[in-house]
């Protein structure tokens, strides 16, 4: 599964809109919703964002993983 589709599978699965998740992102619903149709790059940093958000990993979002739980973080600064 690509970018687009994990972006759009899980705000839908939390029942948001692409305004609502557009709004958090400070961007405009346009541009979310290029996000999800993957006519534009999305920033890195809204990519890490997301995955904060959603609680997974950028690798889960990016496809390199299907494992939707985040890494363990270290304690180390």
């Amino acid at each position: 599964m690509k970018l687009h589709l994990r972006l759009r599978d899980l705000r839908e699965d939390r029942d948001m809109s692409q305004a609502a998740m557009a709004k958090l992102l400070k961007c405009s619903q346009q541009t979310y919703s290029r996000y999800e149709s993957h006519t534009t790059e999305i920033p890195l940093e809204s990519l890490i964002f997301l995955a904060e958000y959603y609680d997974t990993s950028t690798d889960y979002l990016l496809g390199i993983t299907d494992q939707i739980k985040p890494y363990p973080r270290s304690n180390e600064n």
